[in-house]
């Protein structure tokens, strides 16, 4: 019977993809910190590890495109919504899939924080990352309020990284 289990285990997970490392890049290109997209049974598992970010709360959201064009970084479109829904926890018909918690940075400039969204995927379907031109994470520069549309009230786009399957 535990035999049974553990084979069954293993091959759930032998088919679940394998995380993706995401290089994150600040308004002048240059490095500011990384993400990794693991992939769970009912979502993605993303840990932030970030730096050169101003002290306090920032927003931060899975965007429709895996294309990072500096300095604004506009090139990312919107927040990722397969489901075409509004934006914010707080929202009636919301959230966007891509919407995620607001991450605290410390009065070092840095944050290294880890958030589960289950409304997204690495694997196939219409809520995957892994679209076809990719997907990006972008850092803003203030909080999201959680309602206000279209993203927020967060701000300019600080730090974006590309999601690109491997």
């Amino acid at each position: 019977m535990h035999f049974l289990i553990l084979a069954l285990s293993f091959c759930v997970h032998a088919t679940m993809p394998k995380p993706i490392n995401v290089i994150l890049r600040d308004t002048e290109g240059k490095q500011a910190g990384t993400a990794t997209l693991t992939p769970l049974i009912n979502g993605v598992k993303i840990l932030i590890d970030v730096k050169g970010l101003t002290p306090g709360e920032h927003a931060f959201h899975f965007h429709e495109k895996g294309i990072c064009q500096g300095p604004k970084f506009e090139s990312a479109g919107g927040h990722f919504s397969p489901a075409e829904s509004k934006h914010g926890f707080d929202q009636v018909g919301g959230p966007h899939a891509g919407d995620m918690p607001n991450i605290l940075v410390g009065n070092d400039g840095r944050a290294r924080v880890e958030v589960i969204n289950t409304s997204v995927t690495l694997g196939r379907g219409k809520s995957s990352l892994l679209q076809a031109g990719g997907t990006a994470i972008v850092i803003h520069e203030k909080h999201d309020d959680y309602k206000s549309q279209p993203a927020g009230n967060a701000g300019g786009r600080v730090v974006c990284g590309e999601i690109r399957g491997t």
